[in-house]
């Protein structure tokens, strides 16, 4: 793929840390289809990220082309972006221990991320944990990238990022763009089945609180059958209805109705069959993923040839970042 022109960068990465959920496929993957159109963009495979809590090296392995296979089934186009595997790349790692050289401990210490994590995974809180902002922020800068698509709770990596490239540029002179979030306007927020109260998170203990994008129909009917609404018997959206609610934004994100649409289509219906209707919805847009994903992971061959080319790409860009920042800060490079 040839270098874009005149574009602005984005750059965004998933851990392969287990099977996403549909809220994000909604809230990340499948903005990317709209963000590659428009932007040059950099996808990575953020693996380098997932090993800061146990795991089995295996089950990455598997995970890591799993999810590359599900970009790509979902329509990520290799044509139009760089998509690759993070350990690929070096300079990753490499830009990440110029950057600990301008982080304070104080504010890595800090992040929410790493209290968070520290408390979920008391038995290994180990450096990676803490320096894993600084290898965002990595990520980021290595491509230039004027905007990182976040969630709200996710700005305070952006913000590090932003931090980070400031103090550098002011300390060795201008080198890096100062990355701004983008954070999706209006988008649905897709929360748990059993608790709508709290985001549909990949890592949470109830197996029938998330719904998976590799969950076959007859789990995502079983899920939605059994997800939480209230002793009402109106399908409205409301703030006082928090199940009903995130069952009507899921509805709407997979069908591609307005609220006011959707409303009217279920004016009148039971629960029941409500839950029903938006579970299949939400089975019928999987379905094709779901069969394009075995095809590619059928393939692994062809799969690896698509990550090689997105490697390559990676490598030839984050490779100018490095050596400009070499030169910056003293280096011999011969």
């Amino acid at each position: 793929m040839e270098q874009a022109e005149g574009k602005k960068v984005i750059y965004s990465a998933i851990q392969p840390s287990g099977n996403l959920t549909i809220g994000n496929y909604v809230g990340a993957v499948r903005n990317w289809l709209t963000l590659q159109r428009e932007y040059e963009c950099y996808f990575a495979i953020a693996d380098m990220h997932a090993i800061t809590v146990k795991l089995v090296p295996a089950e990455l392995r598997r995970h890591t082309l799993e999810l590359a296979a599900l970009y790509l089934a979902c329509g990520i186009d290799p044509a139009q972006c760089a998509l690759y595997v993070q350990s690929h790349v070096p300079a990753h790692a490499e830009l990440c221990w110029v950057l600990n050289t301008v982080t304070y401990v104080g504010e890595a210490s800090r992040m929410t991320q790493f209290k968070d994590k520290s408390r979920r995974h008391s038995d290994n809180v180990n450096m990676g944990l803490m320096d894993y902002p600084v290898l965002m922020a990595a990520d980021i800068l290595l491509y230039g990238a004027n905007y990182v698509p976040v969630g709200a709770d996710q700005k305070q990596h952006v913000e590090l990022a932003r931090d980070l490239a400031e103090r550098f540029n002011s300390r060795y002179g201008e080198t890096f763009t100062v990355p701004e979030p983008l954070i999706p306007k209006g988008g649905a927020r897709i929360a748990s089945l059993q608790d709508p109260e709290r985001k549909m998170s990949k890592s949470d203990t109830n197996p029938g609180a998330s719904v998976f994008l590799s969950d076959d129909r007859d789990t995502i009917l079983r899920k939605f059958r059994r997800a939480v609404t209230d002793s009402d018997n109106r399908i409205v959206f409301s703030e006082d209805k928090p199940g009903i609610s995130n069952l009507l934004s899921i509805y709407c994100a997979f069908k591609g109705c307005t609220m006011s649409e959707a409303e009217a289509s279920f004016a009148g219906m039971g629960y029941g069959e409500f839950k029903l209707a938006v579970g299949e919805t939400v089975a019928d847009v999987l379905a094709p993923v779901q069969a394009r994903q075995r095809e590619l992971l059928a393939e692994k061959k062809e799969l690896a040839a698509l990550l090689e080319a997105g490697r390559e790409r990676a490598f030839y860009t984050s490779r100018k970042t490095l050596s400009k920042v070499y030169r910056k800060v003293g280096f011999y490079q011969g």
